[in-house]
C-alpha cells in the first residue's frame, strides 16, 4: 500500500506521521500491529477508503486479538454481550468490567503490570461495552455485588467515589443488588459469573478465574452457574436497599 501510494521508504512514511521509521517497519512485517490511532494515519496518508478501507480496520483488529489470546477467548462474551437481552453479573471481589469507569479500570489494568499505552487501549475498549445500556431496546440487566466490594479501595478515595457514584447513576433498567458482607458466606464466593443470552445462539457463560477466564455455552456449566447466581441473589438486598449501601459507601469516600 505504501509503494502504491508512492512513498518509496518507510522512512518517508515516518516523517509525515512524526512517528519513528520502526513504528512503520514493524506494521509491514507484521511483528506489532498499529496502534488504531497509527493505522488511521496510515490508511489517510496512503489515501485506502471504502470497502478496502474497512478491510484492514478489521485485519487490524484480528491482528490485535492475536497478540492478546485472552481477549481472542473472551471475544464470544463480547459479541453475544453487544446483542444480549438478558444479562448477569456477579462480581465478589471487583466491580463487574461492565459497569466500571475508566479511572477504576485503569487502576486495575495498571495493578496487572501492563504499559500505560496498553492500559488506555483495554480501558477503551473496557469503556465501550457499556453501550449495551444506550441500545433502543437494552438488554434485562442484574448486577450482584458482593458488600465488602463497596469498601475495598481500588486506587484513590476519589477513584472510588466516582466509581459508586457511576453505580447509582445507571439507567433505571439496570438492576444493582448488592449481598450484605455479614451474612458469611454464599454459593458465589468461588469466583465472578457472566452470563449473556441472545436470541440467536446459546446462553453464554464466562467464569472469570485468576489465570486464565473461561467462556462456554455448555448448557451443563451454563445452567450450574446460573443455579449459583441465584442462590446468591436469593441472598441479596432489595435494589432500595442496595441503592442506600452504594450511597453510604459512596459518602464514607468523601469523609
Amino acid at each position: 500500500m505504501r509503494k502504491l501510494a508512492g512513498y518509496r521508504s518507510q522512512d518517508d512514511v515516518a516523517a509525515i506521521l512524526g512517528s519513528d521509521r520502526s513504528v512503520i517497519g514493524k506494521a509491514e512485517t507484521g511483528d506489532q500491529p498499529p496502534t488504531p490511532e497509527v493505522l488511521a494515519m496510515l490508511l489517510d496518508t496512503y489515501k485506502v477508503t471504502a470497502r478496502l478501507r474497512r478491510v484492514y480496520e478489521r485485519l487490524a483488529v484480528v491482528a490485535r486479538a492475536r497478540e492478546d489470546p485472552g481477549r481472542l477467548r473472551i471475544a464470544p462474551l463480547f459479541e453475544t454481550e453487544a446483542k444480549a437481552h438478558s444479562v448477569r453479573y456477579w462480581a465478589p471481589t471487583i466491580f463487574p468490567g461492565i459497569a466500571q469507569t475508566s479511572a477504576y479500570a485503569a487502576e486495575l489494568f495498571r495493578a496487572m503490570g501492563y504499559a500505560e499505552d496498553q492500559i488506555a487501549e483495554f480501558v477503551k475498549r473496557r469503556i465501550a461495552r457499556q453501550a449495551i445500556f444506550a441500545r433502543p431496546e437494552p438488554p434485562d440487566t442484574t448486577i450482584l455485588l458482593w458488600e465488602p466490594v463497596l469498601y475495598h479501595q481500588i486506587g484513590t478515595a476519589e477513584t472510588m467515589r466516582e466509581q459508586l457514584a457511576h453505580l447509582l447513576v445507571l439507567p433505571s433498567g439496570v438492576v444493582i443488588q448488592v449481598v450484605p458482607g455479614s451474612l458469611g458466606a454464599n454459593a458465589g464466593l468461588g469466583g465472578a459469573i457472566n452470563l449473556a443470552a441472545s436470541d440467536d445462539g446459546p446462553e453464554l457463560l464466562c467464569g472469570e478465574a485468576l489465570v486464565e477466564d473461561q467462556v462456554t455455552t455448555n448448557p451443563v456449566l451454563v445452567r450450574k452457574a446460573s443455579a449459583t447466581f441465584n442462590r446468591v441473589r436469593a441472598d441479596a438486598l432489595t435494589g432500595r436497599e442496595s441503592r442506600a449501601r452504594l450511597t453510604e459507601a459512596m459518602e464514607r469516600c468523601q469523609s
